[in-house]
């Protein structure tokens, strides 16, 4: 019996703002508060709210037979927290009907399980802790940030104790294997769940696509008969798609909130299509074999690689200094309120935002990365960057320096 996983990524950055060398050690305002609210009210009102508002209804209406899944991140839990709180409302009411599964990643959306492990487990438990707290669920399927996966990645979720682990369905790695069945970490009994990206493409970037007599246009009832063809040749198709799919990237006005609505009932018609969680997915089938990643992957840009973040000198120089300084940060004191502030200001910093807004690629991936950037160029992005850093790391160093020069206590 096939099924389909649809899981969904909810993030939000906290935005710098344009932080001058002349603001270095004079300002303590690193981020763009206005910006930020803004971007998180318009997003909670065109995706979050509406979205969610269908999804509710869907939910009850097919009682048990539609499931979906979830991945937010902690920046974008805090920021609704802030700025919309009815729209973390509107998770947790989604939570309570027991057919949604919330997913583990990193807390602050980071690509700290490329550089730095101890701070990776460290968000990972951050961020279990803050969706149980939400939701009343704790994380048992790991969805690293961006779908940023290789074969330590997945080794690492199952020591942490995750019993899954999402990554894309690259045509390189797969070769000649499907990416509809569900397969199992080299060395580990941790089971892999993968993206069927040419499907979730087709509604992430070409719903809207339309030729002159209309007859390329996506339907529930076309989409599902694109399912129904895997029958017999699948276990699970993953649906993953970025939540802003529907109502922002694709406005309302498009059909995009009828489209998702319609398309259980089109994929159900045929009996033996079901919805999945991921853990239930992971549960129900036995992977067909081994996969191993050769590389690091990715669902970003054509490359399906970590080059959105890392492919040029500005990207590797600022990740360079943010992971070199993690020792600055380590078991420093909270008590202290600059030391509070640059700690979280730090672990804010690795946000993997930041480093795309850097990304000089160009052609259809850099019209992508220009779009979401709130920097009028990468190098404005980098310099922004950098000077934030280099303020938090003087100010660390100041408390530290402080700290090492009081007289020891005679007690």
């Amino acid at each position: 019996m096939p099924a389909v996983c649809f899981y969904f990524q909810v993030h939000q950055p906290y935005r710098l703002r344009r932080y001058s060398y002349f603001d270095v050690e004079k300002a303590t305002t690193y981020f763009d508060e206005n910006l930020n609210r803004s971007i998180m009210e318009g997003v909670a009102t065109r995706c979050y709210l509406p979205t969610n508002e269908r999804l509710l209804r869907m939910l009850r209406e097919h009682d048990g037979a539609f499931k979906i899944a979830f991945s937010i991140s902690g920046t974008a839990i805090e920021q609704m927290r802030e700025y919309a709180p009815e729209a973390l409302e509107s998770f947790r009411a989604l939570a309570e009907t027991g057919h949604v599964e919330f997913l583990g990643e990193t807390y602050y959306h980071s690509l700290a399980s490329l550089y730095n492990r101890e701070e990776f487990e460290s968000q990972v438990l951050l961020h279990a802790e803050c969706v149980e707290r939400e939701f009343g669920q704790r994380p048992r399927v790991f969805r690293n940030t961006e779908l940023i996966y290789n074969d330590e990645i997945g080794q690492r979720a199952g020591e942490l104790g995750f019993r899954g682990v999402l990554a894309e369905g690259v045509s390189d790695v797969l070769g000649w294997r499907s990416p509809h069945f569900v397969y199992r970490v080299p060395g580990a009994t941790t089971k892999m769940l993968l993206r069927s990206f040419k499907l979730s493409d087709d509604i992430a970037f070409r719903f809207t696509h339309r030729d002159s007599n209309d007859s390329q246009s996506l339907t529930p009832d076309r989409f599902a008969t694109s399912l129904h063809a895997l029958s017999g040749n699948a276990d699970v198709v993953g649906l993953f798609l970025d939540y802003e799919t529907f109502g922002e990237h694709h406005r309302k006005e498009t059909g995009i909130l009828d489209f998702l609505e319609a398309l259980p009932r089109h994929t159900i018609l045929q009996r033996e299509w079901k919805f999945l969680t991921p853990s239930e997915a992971i549960r129900l089938f036995s992977p067909v074999s081994e996969l191993s990643f050769p590389r690091t992957t990715s669902w970003a840009d054509t490359e399906r690689d970590v080059s959105a973040w890392c492919g040029n000198m500005m990207q590797r120089a600022a990740l360079g200094e943010v992971y070199n300084t993690d020792k600055l940060y380590a078991g420093c004191d909270l008590s202290a309120p600059d030391m509070a502030l640059a700690r979280e200001t730090w672990r804010r910093l690795q946000t993997s935002d930041h480093f795309y807004y850097m990304s000089t690629k160009g052609d259809g991936d850099g019209v992508v990365h220009r779009y979401f950037s709130p920097f009028e160029s990468p190098y404005d992005a980098f310099v922004a960057y950098m000077n934030v850093l280099k303020d938090i790391n003087a100010r660390c160093r100041r408390v530290v320096a402080e700290r090492d020069r009081r007289p020891a206590s005679n007690e």
